[in-house]
């Protein structure tokens, strides 16, 4: 009798970065019943990320997870500056879990159609959030070059049939960082009272 071994599911730590354009289907609705939240899929429909916000919308902290809820990522709002997160990756060792800083978002003053809603900063690199359209749920991330490092917009389905507000196709340049991608948009999605 041969022998069945389960597929073992990916870890998004391990496949941060990856040669090729990536697509996934963010649900802005969380898995939890009665929280506020978002879940991400993979072109094959398994979960690859979750948020989930067990208090209210626009929590003061919240975290980025795995599909095993292993957080990855922590995004805190800065108290005494308006419009400002900062995330930390969390880190673990056998000391146990660490928080080191990643990035820093923050809200522009004017949010006018088709204009950047929020600048960020990784390190030394910098992008901005822009909207499509004036809807919030439309938008890209673009680097200081001006090229598109990802873009969310309203899902279709394969027939052409366009999916609630809260459905949203998410396209992934190559070589980019899909968990700091995923990061600033749990932070976009938090200042525009989404999650």
């Amino acid at each position: 009798m041969a022998k069945v071994y389960p597929q073992l599911p990916t870890s998004p730590q391990t496949q941060c970065l990856t040669s090729k354009r990536e697509t996934y289907t963010l649900w802005l609705k969380s898995l939890v019943f009665h929280s506020n939240g978002c879940t991400v899929y993979d072109s094959n429909g398994d979960i690859v990320y979750r948020v989930d916000n067990y208090d209210r919308k626009g929590r003061r902290e919240v975290n980025l997870m795995d599909l095993r809820g292993k957080v990855l990522c922590t995004i805190k709002k800065r108290l005494l500056a308006l419009g400002c997160w900062e995330g930390h990756r969390c880190i673990s060792s056998d000391f146990g879990s660490q928080e080191q800083p990643w990035f820093q978002v923050k809200r522009c003053n004017q949010m006018i159609k088709g204009k950047v809603a929020c600048q960020i900063s990784v390190g030394c690199q910098k992008y901005s959030i822009v909207r499509i359209g004036g809807k919030a749920e439309a938008f890209r991330i673009v680097n200081t070059d001006g090229q598109i490092v990802a873009e969310a917009k309203q899902k279709h389905s394969p027939s052409g049939v366009v999916l609630s507000n809260d459905v949203l196709t998410l396209d992934l340049a190559a070589g980019t960082d899909h968990s700091l991608i995923m990061a600033l948009i749990t932070v976009y999605g938090l200042i525009c009272g989404i999650m």
